[in-house]
């Protein structure tokens, strides 16, 4: 694995970890998230945060909830934390949502071109469904 998926892995871990802890927003850590990762243990993992905003009223409602969906977040964190790949069933598990993904690209013309080009892709899919 190339030295900078480990440097990203570590660091989505400790985004996973600060948000698990209230010391950023879900928001936040999807803003600084590493740009244009093929890494599917970092997309699967962008989904999660994703999915843990949105269970943001359950985990208020249900303590049981909310600590199953914080050790989720850890385990998460750990495993990419060590840098290892995220098992295979929380990966194909997330790949449902992979077309439609809003990770951030790179600030430059070839960034600008990704997010054009899947703008247009999910604009004819919609179309076409």
């Amino acid at each position: 694995m190339p030295e900078n998926n480990i440097t990203d892995r570590k660091f989505v871990a400790n985004l996973l970890r600060n948000v698990r802890i209230g010391n950023c927003s879900v928001r936040e850590a999807l803003m600084a998230y590493p740009k244009d990762t093929e890494d599917e243990s970092l997309v699967a993992a962008y989904h999660a945060l994703i999915h843990y905003e949105a269970d943001e009223d359950i985990r208020r409602r249900d303590t049981l909830y909310k600590e199953e969906q914080d050790d989720y977040i850890e385990f998460l964190a750990y495993t990419l934390d060590n840098g290892e790949d995220l098992p295979e069933n929380i990966i194909n598990n997330y790949k449902k949502f992979y077309d439609n993904a809003p990770i951030l690209h790179q600030n430059n013309f070839q960034g600008f071109l990704k997010g054009f080009w899947k703008t247009l892709n999910t604009g004819f899919r919609r179309r076409k469904e």
